[in-house]
């Protein structure tokens, strides 16, 4: 019975002048969710409302989950709207919703009544007492509770009339676009993908790039890499990948620094490699899976001697979040049962078995001298080789 959604905003909404801005960059996101679904769609915006009018068949449970992924939704409102003619028609209307909506009506309403069009006859108040007065009288099963109804029956009078009461959530947050973009580092681990799900929530456009390190990792590694990226850009739009070959630089590395360093060098360098291809590409941030403690390379000394190569600054949204925390978002997001799958990354492949934990950013740089005699060379080789993969 559904044709319409009403698109409901909440951090948007506090906006000043600029407001219409992020509403309508909320509109282009939600243009590019609709188009992957069968059907024709419009989406207007109106008196701080955003409208979806289906113009064709559709399936109605397809364009919800779709919605449910653009960020600046806080609500999915399904809507049956109708042409003002008179209050009757109306009331005939409203006791078909309920009818179609609600086959046990053995349960508690509200009529919760907006009139943004003043010259309609009656008021938000007397509208909702009339409409009451109707409901009971069609359904003497039903209740009226103003304080915590079971059905919370929203009429909006505007150049037509929306009848609505459920509301979907929608992962809130703010559109995608608002807050300029970033670099993400993306391995084939749990952490990383939900990193960039997150930040992508606060509006920020999210490119990524990969170290793959054939033939120590697998194309089947690679492979994972990118499904991650497509399942994250369900929510983000569409992301560029770009995948590095980091294996000379790896076996470079490991040919000429302690063992003990490896992990903490070689994400230095891939620190450079990435903040390279960022700037390149007009983002205004890195952005990484890691969390405190998790693993050796970061603790607050490693990560000290991480960010020391970096410009740019480092965005990590998962620092404080404990392992449980950070697999119920990859579980949510639908991440989780790809990030799992047995394929090494580099990061994996090439870890030393005493990694040091307190890294002395001052020894690093010395060992790092050791490197000086082709690193640069390598590292251009690997940018100049880096393939851009369009995931989405």
């Amino acid at each position: 019975m559904f044709t319409a959604f009403l698109i409901k905003y909440a951090e948007i909404g506090i906006k000043g002048r600029n407001r219409y801005l992020f509403e309508d960059a909320l509109i282009h996101q939600i243009k590019h969710a609709l188009k992957k679904c069968d059907g024709r769609f419009m989406i207007s915006k109106t008196q701080g409302r955003i409208y979806v009018d289906a113009q064709t068949e559709f399936d109605f449970d397809e364009v919800v989950e779709h919605l449910k992924r653009v960020f600046g939704i806080s609500g999915i409102c399904p809507v049956v709207y109708v042409e003002d003619e008179g209050f009757e028609k109306l009331c005939d209307t409203v006791v078909d919703y309920i009818a179609d909506v609600y086959p046990d009506r053995n349960k508690t309403f509200k009529v919760n009544a907006r009139r943004a069009r003043k010259n309609y006859p009656k008021d938000s108040m007397t509208i909702n007492m009339d409409m009451g007065e109707m409901i009971l009288k069609t359904y003497p099963e039903m209740k009226v509770d103003v304080h915590n109804p079971d059905i919370l029956l929203n009429i909006e009078v505007r150049e037509k009339i929306y009848i609505y009461s459920e509301i979907i959530p929608g992962p809130g947050g703010m559109p995608v676009g608002t807050g300029g973009k970033a670099m993400l580092l993306l391995s084939g681990g749990i952490d990383s993908p939900v990193a960039g799900y997150m930040i992508a929530k606060r509006g920020v456009k999210i490119d990524a790039v990969y170290f793959h390190a054939p033939p120590y990792t697998s194309d089947r590694a690679k492979q994972k890499v990118v499904d991650l990226a497509r399942i994250v850009s369900r929510y983000t739009g569409p992301i560029y990948l770009h995948v590095v070959n980091f294996t000379d630089i790896q076996l470079y590395i490991h040919e000429k620094c302690p063992h003990e360093e490896l992990t903490i060098i070689m994400r230095r360098y891939m620190m450079r490699i990435a903040e390279h291809i960022a700037k390149e590409n007009d983002c205004l941030g890195l952005i990484t899976g890691e969390s405190i403690g998790q693993v050796a390379s970061q603790t607050m000394s490693s990560l000290i001697a991480t960010n020391e190569v970096c410009e740019l600054p480092v965005y990590r949204p998962l620092i404080g979040f404990d392992k449980q925390e950070i697999v119920e978002v990859a579980e949510k997001i639908d991440t989780f049962e790809t990030s799992i799958l047995p394929y090494e990354d580099c990061c994996t492949i090439f870890v030393a078995k005493h990694p040091v934990t307190k890294p002395n950013v001052n020894i690093i740089r010395r060992h790092e001298q050791n490197l000086e005699e082709k690193i640069q060379e390598l590292v251009k080789t690997a940018l100049e080789t880096a393939e851009l993969i369009i995931a989405e």
